[in-house]
């Protein structure tokens, strides 16, 4: 049987907005040595600020420090910016929320980006409710973090489907009693409407 969702959590990267920029590259360009290895340690510095626990404006001025990065903090710190939301998943979203059908954010993300995101995109608007990972003090894939949500939106997790492009991050949200499945925006904004029609939600598409 279909079963009946009420509420549909999104994350953001590769769901809901895309890249707009080589920021791999830019990155890469800031370093005369292994721009892999340096990218690397950007990504496990961010991970605290992701959880709330640390600034990411610090983290990444502490790396830079580390690689002798000569280019300035708010160059370092652009390549977060270089986003964009899709317009075929944002009117999807507001379909289903015309229809009555609860739409949350559910992303990983720290406060520099929440920011960006939240205010100066109008996310904040899209989504009846946002659940920042850096608000939460909790990340995806800990099903913690979806029992937060849960707890936060008082609907039951038989109710909720989360949609995420990572795998990891589904199961977490299965072992969290939810609904859950893997998509890309990769892969095209068909497959989502074709994932959503299989939850019998209603979309116009």
């Amino acid at each position: 049987m279909t079963p009946s969702i009420t509420t549909v959590l999104f994350d953001a990267d590769g769901v809901i907005q895309r890249g707009t920029h080589d920021w791999a590259a830019r990155l890469h360009a800031m370093v005369d040595g292994d721009g892999e290895a340096f990218v690397n340690d950007l990504m496990l510095a961010e991970r605290p600020a992701i959880c709330g626990k640390e600034e990411f404006e610090d983290a990444l001025a502490a790396v830079l420090r580390r690689w002798n990065v000569t280019a300035t903090l708010d160059e370092a710190i652009e390549p977060w910016s270089w986003f964009a939301a899709e317009p075929v998943v944002v009117d999807l979203i507001q379909d289903l929320r015309q229809a009555g059908i609860k739409c949350h954010l559910a992303t990983n993300q720290h406060a520099y980006r929440r920011a960006i995101m939240n205010d100066e995109r109008g996310y904040a608007a899209l989504f009846d409710q946002s659940f920042y990972s850096c608000d939460l003090g909790l990340a995806k894939p800990d099903p913690a973090y979806f029992r937060a949500i849960l707890a936060a939106t008082g609907a039951p997790a038989s109710s909720v489907l989360f949609v995420d492009d990572i795998p990891a991050n589904v199961e977490g949200a299965r072992s969290a009693g939810l609904h859950a499945e893997v998509y890309d925006l990769a892969d095209g904004t068909d497959v989502l409407v074709a994932l959503l029609g299989r939850y019998g939600l209603p979309i116009s598409a």
